[in-house]
């Protein structure tokens, strides 16, 4: 921590935070939870896991949608922090609800979810485009690791606190239903999200922006064409978002649909929350590690082995039957999930012009929310047409190799900062 500057930390703690929604809300809890109530209602396993794969696909749709614009207009003076707040709040207000939503309502369930997505994604976007007014260039995947390394570490302790209250209330210690102890964990989720965002509102501030000027909606709206007819300029920037389109794909339809298929294979609820908390523990510090690595060996190489590690995942996943065979996996996914993601969001960061950051990481977010919808929808039919998800998973094997090929024909980021060496902490 020592090695971080202040507005580093604070903006890291957000990561901290956020990140209990990652892993109680979008992997862990929520969807056990969900498939729980949408077996006793009549859906079958299949279906229901296809309904959420569809739902993913509707939140990743509105928001890819609303992305490039919000973001341009973000570019402001000011405008930031204000559409980051925005979001922030609906998140954690909407995962707050999913506690009170009747646990005979898997519908209703599914509508809350959206919204409580809506808001973590939507303020993710924002949260990333603040790296540039948080670090420097050469610091860049250092401090994008740390933060994801933070998010693995802080994301523990609420979820052994779920995880506790959950088995405690089915082995009867604890007076409560199953039931009600899935919904504290979603309270709990809410406040530790709240809570761990102080620094961030309180230390992080735009320091690249674009002064504002008349009619800002209309304004955005002309500079977003401009950079659209302008795009051959941005070579470097189109080449890397084709291929970061292909290979976070299968990166996030594993992450979100990881429990939902491992219930498919009859693993217990009680397995799978274990294999989720370790997966926690072991990413974080190989985060870290992805981030030092970068440092010597390039952002872009190790991307490159990121890749090639989620390649065996869907491979290995064909031929998964017993709970051993899913610790593998998940012990795989989490030497490389933080740190594929965390070098991403640097690489691009390096890419792009620093005052237009939040229009650029709007189509980041375009990119990476497109993609969203492609694989949970390949997964969804897949399973539905075959009875079988292990086939819907092996098929991600195609995006990464295609996002693989694309990304080695990016060019190395150029640098833009002059003093390079100097942390900021303004």
């Amino acid at each position: 921590m020592k090695k971080f500057t202040k507005t580093e930390k604070s903006w890291a703690l957000y990561d901290w935070g956020s990140s209990a929604y990652s892993i109680i809300i979008t992997t862990a809890v929520f969807p056990l939870y969900y498939k729980a109530a949408a077996t006793d209602a009549g859906v079958s396993l299949s279906d229901s896991t296809a309904y959420l794969g569809y739902t993913i696909a509707i939140f990743t749709f509105i928001l890819a949608m609303i992305g490039p614009i919000l973001g341009t207009i973000a570019d402001y003076e000011g405008m930031k922090k204000k559409f980051f707040t925005a979001f922030f709040l609906l998140g954690t207000f909407s995962t707050a609800m999913l506690a009170f939503v009747p646990s005979d309502n898997w519908l209703l369930m599914l509508v809350c979810y959206i919204f409580a997505a809506l808001g973590a994604t939507g303020s993710n976007l924002f949260y990333d485009a603040f790296i540039v007014d948080v670090a420097t260039e050469k610091r860049m995947n250092r401090v994008s690791s740390f933060g994801y390394g933070l998010g693995y570490i802080g994301s523990t302790i609420p979820f052994i606190i779920s995880i506790a209250i959950i088995l405690l209330a089915q082995n009867g210690v604890m007076p409560l239903s199953v039931t009600n102890a899935s919904r504290v964990a979603f309270l709990i989720t809410a406040i530790w999200w709240v809570c761990f965002s102080i620094p961030m509102f309180k230390n992080v501030h735009q320091r690249y922006f674009i002064k504002r000027e008349p009619n800002p909606v209309g304004q955005s709206f002309k500079r977003l064409g401009k950079t659209l007819k302008e795009i051959r300029q941005y070579r470097a920037i189109v080449l890397f978002l084709v291929a970061y389109f292909f290979y976070i794909d299968g990166v996030g339809t594993i992450i979100a649909m990881s429990t939902a298929y491992g219930t498919d294979l009859g693993l217990t609820s009680t397995s799978l929350l274990i294999v989720l908390f370790a997966t926690q523990v072991v990413a974080a510090p190989f985060a870290l590690l992805y981030g030092r690595l970068a440092d010597r060996f390039t952002g872009k190489k190790m991307l490159y082995v990121g890749i090639c590690v989620y390649i065996v995942v869907c491979i290995y996943a064909m031929f998964m039957e017993t709970i051993g065979d899913f610790w593998v996996l998940a012990m795989l996914v989490a030497s490389s999930q933080g740190g594929i993601q965390a070098l991403s969001r640097s690489y691009f960061g390096k890419l792009v012009p620093k005052e237009n950051s939040n229009e650029f990481f709007g189509f980041y977010n375009v990119f990476g929310k497109f993609a969203a919808i492609m694989g949970p929808i390949l997964v969804a039919v897949t399973a539905q047409l075959t009875g079988d998800s292990r086939f819907g998973v092996f098929s991600l094997v195609i995006l990464f190799i295609i996002g693989l090929i694309v990304l080695s024909r990016v060019p190395e980021p150029e640098p833009h900062d002059s003093v390079d060496e100097v942390a900021l902490d303004s």
